[in-house]
C-alpha cells in the first residue's frame, strides 16, 4: 500500500513512520503528559518505587505487539539477516546502553521528542549521536568493514 504513494526514490514507507512515530510522541505528550522515550519509559518500569507501571508495560507491549502484527501481515518488511558477529552486536547493544545512560536518555527521547520541545540537552544529544553515527560508519568503512 504504501509503495504506491509517489515519492522519488521510494521513501514513503520511511516518510510515513516518521510521521507515525512524530505524531504518537504528540499525542503522548499531550494526552498523557509523558514523553515517549523508549529509555525513560523501561527505566520507570525496572523502577521498585514506580507507581505508574501499568501504562509503561502497555506501551512497551504495543511496541511488541506491532512489530508481532506487522511481521504476520507483511513479513517481507521485516526481513533482515545479521551481517556481524555475535560479539560485534553485543559489544554495539553496550556501546548504545552505555551511551543511553551517560545521555539521559535514547535516541528517540532526545531525537524526537526533545527537540521537538525545543530542549537545548536534547539537541546537542541529538548532534552527538548523528555525528558519532557518521563517525563509526567511516571508522568502519576504512576498515574494509570488518567491524
Amino acid at each position: 500500500m504504501l509503495e504506491t504513494l509517489p515519492m522519488a526514490g521510494g521513501y514513503a514507507q520511511a516518510l510515513a513512520g516518521g510521521i507515525l512515530v512524530g505524531l504518537g510522541a504528540a499525542v503522548m505528550l499531550v494526552a498523557l503528559g509523558r514523553i515517549a522515550g523508549i529509555s525513560g519509559i523501561v527505566g520507570g518500569l525496572l523502577r521498585a518505587e514506580t507507581g505508574d507501571r501499568s501504562w509503561r508495560g502497555l506501551f512497551l507491549g504495543g511496541l511488541v505487539a506491532g512489530g508481532v502484527v506487522l511481521h504476520l501481515l507483511a513479513p517481507a518488511a521485516v526481513r533482515f539477516e545479521l551481517e556481524r558477529s555475535t560479539s560485534t552486536l553485543l559489544l554495539a547493544g553496550f556501546l548504545v546502553g552505555f551511551g543511553t545512560r551517560l545521555g539521559n536518555g535514547c535516541t528517540s527521547g532526545h531525537g524526537v521528542c526533545g527537540v521537538s520541545r525545543g530542549s537545548l540537552r536534547s539537541l546537542v544529544a541529538t548532534l552527538t549521536f548523528m555525528a558519532t553515527g557518521m563517525l563509526a560508519v567511516l571508522v568502519a568503512r576504512a576498515l574494509g568493514g570488518k567491524l
